[in-house]
């Protein structure tokens, strides 16, 4: 699947779709393949204040438990409430229907130092 260049992302393989003020965020194809099956998402609470790279929500795998990690600072505004009864959208639709919250950006020039598209792929070229 490949990484939609409408995104910015990270390192830590979270993905940032950018409207306005409001960010969606979710994990990329390649954290999804990573992870295998994903059985929970413990989705944050709204409302909640998320320091830049804090943590952002818990992923179950029936391989392993893994952190979700904050882009950005923010104040989340919306969590997709789906993934509690439909989890395996993380790996069926990681930049769809698989979004985990939508954040209120604090400063977006934090926004800035995310990877392209582009740059994303030649990270990954490099760890793959």
């Amino acid at each position: 699947m490949e990484n939609p260049i409408d995104r910015k992302y990270t390192k830590e393989h979270e993905w940032v779709k950018i409207d306005g003020d409001i960010v969606t965020i979710g994990i990329t194809d390649f954290a999804q393949e990573q992870l295998t099956d994903v059985v929970f998402v413990e989705l944050p609470e709204t409302g909640k204040q998320i320091e830049q790279n804090g943590n952002l929500c818990v992923v179950e795998s029936v391989k392993s438990v893994s952190d979700v990690f904050c882009p950005i600072n923010g104040e989340i505004v919306e969590t997709n409430n789906v993934l509690e009864s439909s989890p395996e959208l993380v790996n069926k639709e990681p930049f769809e229907g698989g979004w985990i919250a939508k954040l209120k950006v604090k400063d977006k020039v934090e926004l800035d130092k995310l990877m392209s598209a582009e740059e994303y792929n030649k990270f990954l070229t490099g760890i793959e």
